[in-house]
């Protein structure tokens, strides 16, 4: 069995969400997944309670109490272990208890928003993180995931220049839509549609499962997955030039033809009107 742990000291990047959608997406692959919830909130096993029968099956674990932690259930005993464990982490994680879950994993994913805040927050978290002898010593694969992004944005800009200045660049760049939190009221994930206009947003996950699972990553998928990430990061770069370009620079054309190398950007991140995240961010 391996485990993935999302986590994260800041509440509100979307760590359930990357949960979830992680989970159903290694269980649309044919993996067995186990979803694990850390959160005292419980909006995993929320979800999980919601998941339609006609879908492929994950089992909830209840870890929201410290001695918990670790702990499988009978089921899961008797049984083969699940190929995958998907650890949803609380929020403001005490250092014994994200060493705790820390020692569980073998993957680390930390889902980081544009904010000043997020990356305040998440610039301490790995310092703390650091100090941990199973992350230090390499045993465990640490992975910064942008989340929530907007293209467009000046705080996405900032993010990219954060990413920069610590030398590690996120694993997937995954864009803000308020479909996610609709889809996960009903216990589904993009994942479980097909879908093209969900199949264009879960190719922004790809790059996550070709580190997870990359057997079963086809040579067509990884090739349409560097173009869907291509085009947010090319978006954000050119906005970033935009905002060093002093105005005298630019005329009408230039503006036309930024707009239209932007065009297939805009069709994978959110609109900017797509405001709505609900509770599960």
């Amino acid at each position: 069995m391996k485990t993935l742990l999302i986590a994260n000291q800041k509440g509100g990047c979307g760590k359930s969400m990357a949960a979830i959608t992680l989970a159903a997406a290694l269980a649309q692959q044919g993996c067995s997944v186990a979803l694990a919830d850390a959160d005292p909130q419980g909006s995993s096993l929320e979800w999980l309670a919601q998941r339609p029968a006609h879908v492929p099956a994950i089992t909830g674990i209840d870890w929201s109490r410290d001695k918990l932690i670790g702990e499988l259930p009978k089921s899961l005993r008797k049984e083969r272990e699940p190929d995958w464990l998907v650890i949803d982490a609380p929020g403001a994680l005490s250092t014994d208890r994200m060493a705790q879950l820390v020692a569980e994993s073998d993957v680390l994913m930390i889902p980081v928003q544009p904010s000043f805040f997020d990356v305040s927050s998440t610039q301490r978290f790995l310092q703390r993180i650091d100090e941990i002898k199973r992350i230090r010593k390499g045993r465990v694969q640490v992975y910064l995931l942008a989340n929530r992004i907007r293209s467009q944005s000046t705080t996405t800009q900032q993010l990219a220049e954060f990413f920069t200045t610590i030398g590690q660049r996120p694993i997937a760049w995954i864009a803000e839509r308020s479909i996610y939190p609709q889809l996960a009221a009903q216990g589904l994930s993009i994942f479980d549609q097909p879908q093209r206009v969900y199949q264009l947003m879960t190719m922004q996950w790809q790059p996550i499962l070709q580190h997870l699972i990359p057997e079963t990553i086809k040579p067509n998928e990884a090739g349409e997955t560097s173009t869907a990430q291509s085009a947010i990061v090319s978006s954000i770069e050119k906005t970033q030039q935009s905002v060093t370009t002093p105005k005298a620079t630019r005329n009408k054309r230039q503006v036309a033809e930024a707009a239209h190398r932007n065009a297939d950007a805009d069709a994978l991140a959110s609109d900017s009107t797509d405001k709505s995240t609900g509770d599960w961010y």
